[in-house]
């Protein structure tokens, strides 16, 4: 038996085939396959240009970053190794040379 996916609006897990839609019995939500594909996709963490960031890749940050709590200024183009991607606002959880242990958005990185 095929797992279905849970429903994308209320998270149900009683998802059943209706000819090419999936419904949900629960909200009566439809949507395609190919929609839940696409969402699972979207659920990936990405940098500035658009590529899928994960854990362990190199990036270089985009933009000067004032690191809360401190007077020291994270450059452009420091580059950072072995980053993990987390789930939170800030997605990406790392160590920089000088600097130590902290977490950066996505946004402000490209990958190298």
């Amino acid at each position: 038996m095929s797992q279905l996916p849970n429903c994308p609006e209320c998270d149900s897990e009683f998802t059943y085939e209706d000819g090419i839609l999936l419904v949900c019995p629960s909200c009566a939500h439809e949507w395609s396959p190919k929609e839940a594909a696409a969402a699972a996709e979207d659920d990936a963490t990405r940098d500035s240009n658009g590529n899928v960031l994960e854990s362990g890749d190199t990036v270089v940050v985009i933009k000067d970053l004032k690191v809360k709590g401190s007077t020291t200024v994270v450059k452009v183009g420091t580059k950072v190794k072995n980053i993990r991607i987390v789930d939170g606002d800030h997605d990406i959880d790392c160590k920089i040379d000088g600097i130590g242990a902290m977490s950066l958005k996505s946004e402000f990185v490209r990958k190298s």
